[in-house]
């Protein structure tokens, strides 16, 4: 009877060695992942607020030395009837561009995500 308790086992721990090894492979990269954008310095700082039948995007141009900043912006936002939205753009921001509305849109009572904003120098 041991031995079939030992067979039954072996690939259960298989199993539960390779869920360990997959989420240690997941936690190192999500360190890593998390580690170096925090390390550099954001060039673009931007804040949206999604509320009383409106919703704003803001961005500022925050590193004077960089260059004119390349940005796109999506952002999930919900309508009053119950559905949802996603919002999606485009902007330049030059340096010392502050406080610059990217985005203005109305008929939404909430975000259901914070603006995702993605940019890059242009040359």
């Amino acid at each position: 009877m041991s031995r079939q308790r030992g067979a039954t086992e072996g690939p259960a721990r298989a199993g539960e060695k390779m869920t360990m090894n997959w989420l240690r492979t997941v936690t190192v990269a999500a360190v890593l992942g998390c580690a170096l954008p925090a390390a550099a310095k954001d060039t673009v700082s931007c804040g949206g607020a999604a509320m009383l039948g409106g919703a704003q995007l803001n961005c500022s141009h925050v590193e004077p030395k960089a260059p004119p900043q390349f940005c796109t912006f999506s952002w999930a936002l919900h309508m009053p009837a119950g559905g949802q939205q996603v919002v999606e753009g485009s902007f330049t921001l030059p340096p010392g561009a502050s406080n610059v509305q990217v985005y203005q849109g109305s008929g939404f009572d909430s975000a259901l995500s914070n603006p995702i904003v993605i940019c890059r120098g242009s040359h």
